[in-house]
């Protein structure tokens, strides 16, 4: 049983970790961006480049699939989606950021392994640029800790 810890999380160590990471296409110059930021705080956590699988699906409503992919084949300490939806003129903007946070989420219990959810949803594309970097980052975080979080209580 996990329980909640009063004091400060422990510092990120990334050594030795496998991460997974599936990119969608769609708002591609977005997902670059989440995609660089993600790379440069993983190595700065001391995840080797060679320890990171990277797989590219076309949008954010295939991510969960190839998520799913990746924790069939196992060996991996943590997952990472990064994708971008922007809202349009038509409903098909709730349905691709629900279905798609569902499936991530869907994947992470399912084969209990932590997914670090980077699918952006923003309203237009200024609000995707001003949190490209900083939710690309956060993933890697996530990610970290979360592999953290599983292995001292597994």
């Amino acid at each position: 049983m996990l329980h909640a810890n009063k004091g400060a999380a422990l510092p990120l160590d990334g050594r030795g970790l496998r991460i997974g990471i599936v990119q969608a296409r769609f708002n591609e110059h977005i997902t670059d961006a989440l995609a660089q930021a993600c790379d440069a705080e993983l190595a700065a956590l001391g995840v080797a480049e060679g320890d990171i699988d990277r797989l590219s699906v076309p949008g954010a409503l295939e991510v969960p699939l190839a998520l799913q992919v990746l924790a069939e084949r196992g060996g991996y300490q943590a997952l990472i989606a990064l994708g971008c939806i922007i809202r349009g003129e038509t409903y098909h903007f709730e349905l691709v950021a629900n279905e798609s946070g569902a499936g991530v989420s869907r994947v992470a219990l399912d084969y209990r392994v932590p997914v670090a959810n980077a699918i952006l949803t923003t309203e237009n594309q200024a609000q995707a640029v001003a949190r490209q970097t900083d939710k690309g980052r956060d993933a890697a975080r996530v990610a970290v800790e979360m592999a953290q979080l599983l292995a001292r209580h597994s």
